[in-house]
């Protein structure tokens, strides 16, 4: 999961930054507003954590000049801002959420991962597909009774293949997810990794659920397509 924090605190933006990184998040930074916009329209963010009293373009301007593009990337507000009529003009602006500071670290984490939830249309924290449960809040995978030790990267690619389980995703799109809008040009990082996941799954007993469309690139499916 993407996280795209536009934030001009560097001490605060350090320790998210860590936080949301070791909680199993990919987090790409901000610190003014013009950065933040041109950053957030870029796209491949599952959320936006966006401050408003940003330097060189207020937060508001720049959700709206986002909204107005019709981008639809999931926005939360964090600002000490506490006034209801800030709330009701971020909220209007087209925020998705509104977290006042001072905060508590965990709450931020649980509506982070509500939105990416909402994102991709499930409002459980346990997803199954086949015979493998995968908790999203805690980020574990298992297979039946077996716990499955993925790496860090093996999660993030098999979390990313499950919220778009049916769907072909191509390696472009797994690699932009992995590693951000500047690629690696390693060819074989995603097959060496679904080739892991792979192994895994049918070491734990499960069924195979992910599938190479040739020429297209993977599916995670309970059928074959």
């Amino acid at each position: 999961m993407r996280i795209l924090l536009i934030e001009d605190s560097a001490k605060l933006t350090d320790s998210l930054r860590l936080g949301l990184t070791k909680s199993g998040f990919d987090v790409a930074t901000a610190a003014d507003g013009e950065l933040g916009l041109r950053m957030a329209q870029r796209g491949g963010y599952d959320v936006v954590v966006l401050d408003l009293m940003l330097p060189k373009l207020h937060g508001l301007e720049l959700l709206q000049a986002l909204r107005a593009t019709g981008d639809a990337v999931h926005v939360l507000i964090l600002t000490a801002m506490d006034a209801v009529e800030d709330r009701v003009r971020g909220l209007k602006a087209g925020a998705d959420d509104y977290l006042v500071k001072p905060f508590s670290f965990d709450e931020l984490l649980a509506r982070l991962q509500a939105l990416v939830r909402r994102k991709y249309g499930t409002k459980q924290t346990q997803i199954e597909v086949g015979d493998l449960v995968l908790d999203t809040a805690e980020h574990l995978a298992r297979c039946g009774a077996t716990d499955l030790s993925l790496t860090h990267r093996e999660y993030r690619l098999l979390e990313f293949l499950v919220f778009r389980r049916d769907r072909t995703v191509t390696r472009e799109e797994i690699e932009r997810h992995l590693y951000g809008s500047a690629g690696v040009a390693m060819s074989n990082v995603v097959d060496s990794a679904i080739c892991s996941i792979r192994g895994k799954l049918k070491k734990a007993g499960g069924r195979a659920l992910i599938h190479t469309r040739p020429r297209l690139g993977y599916v995670l499916a309970e059928e074959a397509p």
